[in-house]
């Protein structure tokens, strides 16, 4: 049996989980800056390079992306904030 918690975290990665497969178009892994850029327009938000290897983070509308040097390692959706009165 698992504690309260332990169900909860595992609820909510399975929750973000299920959020990520979105039919939603992102960047794909090992896409460069220039592709993305090209496809999806200026960022935002662009946020140096952070760390060795250097972790870039772009900030689109319903996305972030982050790349290593300059090929994407992933891209994640933003989640969806509760309005007031929705359940979370």
């Amino acid at each position: 049996m698992f504690p309260v918690a332990g169900l909860s975290e595992v609820l909510l990665i399975d929750a973000v989980m299920e959020e990520q497969k979105s039919s939603l178009p992102r960047p794909r892994h090992g896409d460069s800056m220039a592709d993305v850029e090209h496809r999806f327009g200026a960022p935002r938000a662009k946020h140096g390079p952070v760390g060795d290897p250097p972790i870039t983070r772009w900030d689109y509308a319903d996305f972030s992306v982050y790349f290593e040097h300059d090929k994407v390692l992933t891209s994640v959706l933003k989640r969806k904030r509760a309005t007031a009165g929705q359940a979370r």
